[in-house]
């Protein structure tokens, strides 16, 4: 079996977590369900598979001190920093020339910093066999999840077994037939029904130059940037030479980009308690809630209100007569929002960004 890398995608901004999730200090440096930070869970998580010499974080510029503080004891090295963020192709094709850089033969695991696993065991034999399988072949795996219902905030992957033409069948790995975007609730009931259909995690494994060869055939221009940078790696250019081709960049995801154009992607299913968090809804779902469907963190006064999830941050909050809404308090700023509408809450961050309030951001 060949080493094995983790590179770890921290550099989103999590602006539907606002008002907690701010530029500096995002979704992923935040203590959200349980106890730690998302992507300290992210990291302890991996590390018995993984050893943290061979684990690779990716940052943004904005979020670079913030991670260094939190994570105090990872090798310093090893965080990676982007001078803006480009979405995660040129994401995952950085980090994976600094890994063919001392290892080319390397296999390589891709997970976002801020998803939520709630069975480790299952989790670290899933990717387990999905490492054997990307050792075994020059498939590009993804990571599917096995839905329980038709969710309209994922994506989603749908597959089909190949028979015998397919040896891994039996491990749970299937070969990918499309790649869907977030469908509506209709679309969602009909993906389920028909039972080929699993929702897309963001989590890939692959060689190292497996998928740097595919970035090359299907992003040319990427993979030429980031191979005039690799050049530089280790030398006093790199930084000025990260800026000036981060400033080029095309943004583009790996989905996009890569993986709904290869021929060799592969699925291996995964049921190991998994959420990406991606709004206040997904959180107030995940929380414990009381006899009245109300889930609360912080001092919180609760008269005659149902079905609430309140956040008081440090403040003493009164819910009175109230249902079905999502509070969020900081110490400059709350949100109150009706429970189903909180992927919205990226539009008051893109608000206040266009209005220039820049001490809310």
């Amino acid at each position: 079996m060949k080493k094995l890398y983790a590179v770890i995608m921290a550099g989103g901004v999590g602006s539907r977590f606002w008002p907690r999730s701010r530029e500096k200090t995002p979704k992923q440096l935040l203590n959200i369900i349980g106890e730690g930070t998302m992507i300290e869970n992210t990291l302890a998580r991996i590390s018995t598979l993984v050893e943290p010499a061979n684990t690779f974080v990716v940052v943004n510029k904005n979020q670079h001190e913030a991670v260094l503080k939190r994570l105090s004891s990872f090798p310093k090295e090893n965080i990676l920093v982007e001078p803006v963020g480009r979405n995660t192709a040129p994401c995952v094709a950085l980090a994976a020339s600094w890994i063919h850089r001392t290892d080319p033969e390397a296999v390589m695991i891709v997970l976002p910093a801020d998803h939520l696993v709630q069975k480790q065991e299952e989790f670290i034999r899933v990717l387990s066999t999905a490492t054997t399988v990307a050792d075994e072949t020059d498939a590009l795996l993804t990571i599917g999840i096995q839905p329980n219902r038709p969710e309209t905030g994922y994506g989603y992957i749908q597959f089909s077994d190949d028979g015998a033409a397919n040896p891994y069948v039996a491990q749970g790995v299937y070969r990918v037939k499309t790649f869907a975007e977030k469908p509506n609730l209709e679309t969602a009931q009909r993906f389920i029904k028909s039972g080929d259909f699993l929702w897309n995690s963001g989590m890939f494994v692959w060689k190292v130059k497996t998928i740097l060869r595919e970035v090359r055939a299907h992003l040319p221009e990427l993979y030429e940037q980031i191979q005039s940078l690799a050049k530089t790696i280790g030398t006093p250019h790199y930084k000025q030479t990260l800026e000036n081709t981060y400033g080029l960049i095309r943004g583009i995801s790996i989905d996009y980009g890569v993986m709904e154009k290869a021929g060799n992607v592969y699925v291996m299913k995964g049921d190991f308690g998994w959420s990406d968090v991606g709004s206040w809804d997904e959180v107030a779902n995940l929380t414990p809630k009381d006899p009245e469907q109300n889930s609360v963190k912080g001092t919180v006064v609760v008269n005659g209100a149902k079905g609430n999830y309140i956040d008081a941050g440090g403040k003493l909050v009164a819910a009175v007569g109230v249902e079905n809404l999502i509070v969020v308090v900081t110490d400059d700023a709350v949100l109150v929002c009706r429970k189903g509408h909180s992927q919205d809450v990226k539009e008051v961050v893109d608000f206040i960004r266009r209005k220039q309030m820049s001490e809310y951001l």
